[in-house]
């Protein structure tokens, strides 16, 4: 328990605003929750949201010491009352969440808090299988990264052995990503191999194609096959050889059959045209198989996922999407 008094410059004020103010970590929420069940009590008595603070009042918080932290990265999960979570799989080492595009994985100079590890913790402390606040915890962490605009499967280790192991077995390729995008114009010929040479301009967060080696530049290889052509665009399924920034998205635009609706890579006019912000792009099926011992997650091995609702295949194939049928996941919550 905290006990605060109220000196005149926060007299007139509503509690609940007080609130707010004095604990900016703490939900909205679960703060109006903690005053109706009295765990925030005036002069020693329970009190209403709306009523208004004298000078002098003294006010008794009961509320975790967690909340009355000062704001930054590491405590931004405590700020999510209810995560957002389409959870894919879950079992006691780890999580697959289907990542909506527009959300970004990771805190960035735009967002802070609402990003899909700091769900991902909020959803673990709310189930209290994991606290930054216990000794030696290990804090939950993503094995692979995708783009705010793409949207797709993504790993999250609860536990070190789990990250350490599902970080070798992506090394190793013991593991498929596949990826859905939707091109503009067609693949000629319909399956093959993008090869080429990336080069990351730093300041224009972007990615440039060489077809020889260049100093800096980085190995790319994807492996494309095209499911359906329909109205001048194709979708095609993607294997990511190797893994580079922007690769895919990069590859198609050198080819010259640009993602549609990637204002990084296509073309303005063209978007516009199709009324898609964001690249049509999704990491839809994730598949383990692994060759050498994955210690806890060897019950892992052999099996796939499929997520089964990308809104660009809906909207322009839908005679693909409905052949898209993702696995149960009895164990997710």
């Amino acid at each position: 328990m905290k006990e605060f008094t109220i000196g005149k410059n926060d007299a007139g004020q509503r509690l609940d605003r007080w609130l707010a103010k004095t604990l900016p970590l703490l939900p909205a929420p679960l703060a109006q929750k903690y005053i109706r069940l009295k765990r925030v009590k005036r002069n020693g008595k329970g009190a209403k949201r709306d009523v208004r603070l004298q000078a002098g009042d003294v006010l008794q918080l009961y509320i975790n010491d967690e909340f009355f932290e000062t704001p930054n990265r590491e405590n931004a999960f405590l700020s999510v009352f209810k995560p957002q979570l389409d959870i894919v799989y879950e079992d006691e080492h780890l999580l697959l969440v289907n990542k909506r595009p527009g959300l970004v994985v990771h805190p960035d100079e735009q967002e802070r808090v609402n990003t899909l590890i700091t769900h991902i913790q909020a959803y673990l402390y709310q189930k209290k299988e994991w606290s930054p606040y216990w000794e030696h915890s290990f804090t939950p962490a993503l094995c692979n990264r995708i783009d705010r605009n793409t949207g797709g499967i993504v790993i999250a280790a609860k536990d070190a052995e789990t990250l350490r192991v599902m970080n070798q077995k992506i090394k190793d390729r013991e593991l498929t990503k596949l990826y859905l995008c939707m091109i503009q114009g067609q693949m000629h010929p319909p399956a093959g191999e993008l090869k080429g040479y990336l080069l990351k301009d730093e300041g224009r967060a972007q990615v440039q194609v060489f077809h020889r080696p260049v100093p800096g530049g980085k190995t790319a290889l994807t492996r494309y096959h095209t499911l359906a052509v329909r109205n001048g665009l194709s979708l095609v399924e993607c294997d990511l050889i190797t893994g580079r920034t922007h690769q895919i998205r990069a590859q198609f635009a050198d080819a010259g059959h640009p993602l549609v609706g990637d204002g990084k890579y296509g073309r303005e006019r063209d978007n516009r045209a199709f009324g898609r912000h964001g690249q049509a792009l999704y990491s839809y099926k994730l598949r383990f198989h692994f060759t050498t011992d994955a210690g806890c997650l060897n019950h892992l091995n052999g099996r796939e996922w499929t997520v089964g609702s990308i809104d660009f295949v809906e909207e322009y194939f839908p005679q693909q999407a409905r052949q898209l049928s993702p696995q149960p996941h009895p164990d997710a919550p």
